[in-house]
């Protein structure tokens, strides 16, 4: 199942919001999200800093991720990163493929 770490940033109406609801409620909130899309919560941190929260993400493919992102932003609550995350194993059988690849210019 692919896995995704999302980095999202609070809005001003979003962090009233979290401050309002609490992070139980966030975590109810993007639990809920995540599942009917048959995907699971592998972790959720609430951070200082750049990020106000990361999230890691496994969700059974890509366009579930999309449509999760386009929603979150629409809602102007947040801004967001999504980033696919590959195994090792992943790495591993690209590492192996082969093919012809020239560099721009040469």
């Amino acid at each position: 199942m692919p896995k995704f770490l999302i980095q999202a940033t609070y809005t001003p109406e979003g962090a009233k919001g979290l401050l309002k609801e609490g992070a139980g409620g966030r975590r109810a909130a993007v639990d809920q999200v995540v599942t009917d899309l048959g995907g699971k919560v592998e972790a959720m941190y609430f951070a200082f800093g750049e990020d106000d929260i990361v999230l890691i993400i496994d969700f059974p493919d890509q366009v579930s991720m999309a449509a999760v992102s386009l929603a979150v932003k629409a809602s102007g609550a947040l801004h967001t990163r999504a980033t696919p995350l590959v195994t090792l194993d992943e790495i591993d059988e690209a590492a192996r493929r082969q093919f012809t690849f020239r560099a721009p210019g040469t």
